[in-house]
């Protein structure tokens, strides 16, 4: 009996294992971390904590109605990749039908408490990024051009945009920006993993930027991109809405990121595209921390 409980209990752990998986939580995270940076610079005091948190809920479960339904469209392909043939969908744990209406639960919940409960322009922004990055990226870009990431990455910019909207209600030039430096962060950051994992794509025919134009030219493109993020990032400094603080703080870990593009492109080893990846998560994280430090601290002296 004892022995059947156990079983039972470890079998229901993994189906919820694999629908944790489904939602890509690590991804969400980061979504949300700029949604919330986003809340908390819109209004110069503490937002409302109720707002805040239904804002972010109802913005966690469409982001995570997104990657469930990523989860689905680009099963056939992630069956064939060393990095993703573990996924539920793409190994037959949870079936296609389910993970369809488990996202379309999602994507609905969240749908109404932000309509409902935060405002209808934050719903239907959220809609839309949903709608871009499943469908549009997913379905067509991923498969239909080298520059699908820099097009499709559109959608994953949003977040900030997103928490502005939820707590204004109005979008704004600020919000904006942040989305720009998104954008612009998107294509190094991912073409670093692309290069990383550029046998996996090639072997399913994905024509992302190391398969078609070769990885010399993806390094090429890595470092500029961290030029042009360079100068993106200073755009908050230079119209007056960051002090000291973000200016020093986006300096340094610009030059730090286009230091690892540096050694990407002319002194590469075995590992240096997927620390390059990594890097890159830890400079939005921090990017988007810096924001919040020098919103809240007013520190202006230069």
């Amino acid at each position: 009996m004892a022995q059947t409980k156990l079983a039972v209990f470890s079998g229901w752990s993994q189906v919820w294992r694999d629908y944790y998986q489904l939602t890509k939580p690590k991804v969400v995270a980061l979504l949300l971390l700029t949604a919330w940076v986003g809340m908390m610079l819109a209004q110069p005091g503490l937002p409302a904590l109720d707002v805040l948190v239904v804002s972010m809920i109802g913005i966690g479960l469409l982001s995570s109605a997104a990657a469930a339904l990523n989860h689905v469209l680009d099963q056939r392909i992630d069956a064939q990749m060393a990095r993703t043939h573990h996924r539920p969908v793409a190994r037959g744990r949870i079936s296609t039908e389910r993970a369809v209406v488990f996202s379309l639960l999602l994507a609905a919940s969240g749908f109404v408490v932000l309509y409902a409960a935060v405002n209808p322009l934050t719903a239907w922004l959220t809609l839309a990024s949903l709608f871009g990055y499943a469908v549009v990226y997913t379905m067509y870009l991923k498969r239909a051009t080298p520059q699908n990431i820099v097009i499709g990455g559109l959608a994953g910019a949003m977040p900030p945009l997103l928490g502005w909207t939820a707590m204004t209600g109005q979008i704004a030039a600020e919000p904006l920006l942040l989305v720009m430096i998104i954008f612009a962060w998107t294509p190094p950051h991912f073409w670093a993993l692309a290069i990383h994992r550029r046998d996996d794509y090639a072997k399913v025919n994905m024509p992302m930027l190391p398969v078609t134009h070769g990885i010399e030219f993806t390094k090429t493109a890595i470092f500029l991109y961290t030029l042009i993020l360079f100068l993106v990032c200073l755009m908050p400094y230079l119209v007056g809405m960051t002090g000291a603080i973000y200016l020093v703080g986006t300096v340094l870990l610009n030059l730090w990121f286009m230091g690892y593009a540096w050694q990407l492109k002319f002194h590469a080893k075995a590992d240096t595209a997927i620390k390059t990846f990594r890097f890159s998560i830890v400079h939005l994280m921090l990017l988007f921390l810096l924001l919040l430090v020098d919103h809240y601290l007013k520190w202006t002296a230069f």
